[in-house]
């Protein structure tokens, strides 16, 4: 190439990399988070963990309750999951219209399955356990943790009691999963005196240990896509964490400026959860990257103390993140749902196609 040709060269792949790096700074700016509050009209509290499908869940106190509760976007949407005979419940995950958690029965806490409604309630409790806790759902499986002689054990289903699958490791002295997608479940076990984030295809001996080096412990809340959220603590210091399978692939998500922060959820290369700034909770959200932070507690309202990010999920034209946050003006936790529109596909290529375009005509001539 000639050193006029390749000047031009030049000057034209900067020029494109300018033009789509405005492009991107607009589409941040315009593309800006909105928040709605998911409250039901009457109650006392209320918060959200889980998000998919289109639908929110968690719980809301009525005044004597805290019972499992189901959104789809408005607090009028609100579905009081609470199973007759239940003296309590908490709705933890919710995917392709199951939702799970847990209820508690005469004291004792029951894993538990959902699709819709208080009446539909499915009890994961195995035989013989002394409590169990299911707190994620990928439609087609359900994980947890059910405690066996006073040992808690990461626990698999797939509908029902008796299709529980003990993922415990050898050698563990406790487990716990939290949350499942394709094949996939993530969790911690407790070896050789280290809580360790894991990960499972199914099976107690398919177990991955995510700690990474460094870390004096680590736990992993949620997989998605081959991807794993949580967090390692580093230096005495919780960090939120992202994985790709391996203990090697750990990232690091900790913001600047943050004294703790912890990933409790994952979807489409996007993580939620919250970091600690200036001494409190704001719920935040994550592409990938420490430098990728954006504080979801500034789009908040006045009046809201602190907040968390529990859960997201996509539907391809808009990210949907649910959480909680403390309303000190009114004097109670919100179930909150976070919005963004997702940047449309091809928009940020045909930019570039047209500066092409542009910039060869500029040169030609």
């Amino acid at each position: 190439m000639s050193p006029v040709k390749s000047l031009r060269a030049s000057f034209l792949v900067q020029a494109l990399a300018a033009m789509c790096s405005l492009h991107v700074g607009a589409s941040a700016v315009s593309a800006a988070w909105t928040v709605t509050s998911l409250h039901p009209a009457g109650l006392g509290h209320s918060q959200a963990f889980g998000i998919g499908g289109g639908q929110q869940v968690g719980w809301s106190f009525n005044g004597s309750n805290w019972n499992a509760s189901l959104w789809s976007g408005t607090p009028a949407s609100w579905i009081d999951l609470n199973p007759a005979g239940a003296d309590s419940s908490v709705a933890w995950g919710a995917n392709a219209g199951q939702q799970v958690g847990t209820a508690s029965l005469g004291g004792v806490s029951h894993a538990s399955l959902w699709s819709g409604n208080a009446a539909s309630w499915v009890d994961l409790h195995p035989l013989g356990a002394d409590a169990s806790e299911a707190r994620g759902v990928d439609g087609i499986q359900q994980v947890g943790m059910t405690s066996i002689s006073s040992l808690w054990r990461a626990s698999l289903w797939s509908g029902s009691a008796a299709s529980w699958v003990d993922l415990s490791p050898v050698g563990a002295v406790g487990s716990e999963a939290f949350g499942v997608h394709a094949g996939q479940q993530v969790g911690m076990a407790d070896v050789a005196g280290v809580l360790r984030a894991s990960l499972w295809t199914g099976t107690s001996a398919s177990w991955v240990d995510l700690n990474p080096v460094g870390a004096t412990q680590s736990h992993a809340y949620a997989v998605h896509a081959g991807q794993q959220a949580g967090y390692a603590t580093i230096g005495g210091s919780d960090h939120a964490s992202l994985w790709i399978g391996t203990a090697a692939s750990w990232a690091d998500l900790h913001p600047a400026g943050a004294t703790e922060s912890i990933a409790f959820g994952v979807h489409s290369d996007q993580q939620v959860g919250y970091a600690k700034v200036a001494g409190v909770d704001q719920a935040s959200y994550w592409s990938g990257t420490a430098g990728s932070w954006v504080n979801l507690h500034a789009v908040l309202p006045a009046g809201f103390f602190n907040s968390r990010a529990w859960g997201i999920w996509d539907d391809g034209s808009f990210t949907y993140v649910a959480g909680a946050g403390y309303n000190s003006s009114l004097g109670r936790n919100e179930a909150l749902l976070w919005t963004q529109p997702v940047p449309e596909p091809g928009a940020l290529a045909m930019l570039g196609l047209g500066a092409l375009a542009v910039m060869r005509r500029r040169t030609s001539r």
